[in-house]
């Protein structure tokens, strides 16, 4: 016999156990169920709202990414001639 099958008797024979335990407490023990709640299937996914970045924000931005980049290449050179140098 394969484990899964084993699992599928065991899953089986647990459901029936929790059923006679239903009926002998008077159908006073609350039901486990197992899996997602009900409840999350209803609730719509709500879309993530668009992030909007101010002209003046994007300006800042791109003055921020040239200077990186001018010190990137300055490093580059200085290196390079070095390199050459030697």
């Amino acid at each position: 016999m394969q484990v899964s099958q084993i699992l599928i008797e065991i899953d089986n024979e647990i459901a029936r156990l929790q059923q006679a335990r239903d009926l002998l407490a008077g159908g006073r023990a609350k039901v486990v169920k197992r899996g997602r709640p009900a409840a999350a299937k209803k609730r719509a996914a709500k879309a993530p709202t668009k992030r909007k970045l101010s002209p003046e924000g994007r300006r800042k931005i791109a003055e921020a990414m040239k200077r990186r980049w001018a010190e990137r290449r300055k490093e580059l050179a200085a290196k390079s001639a070095k390199t050459a140098k030697a």
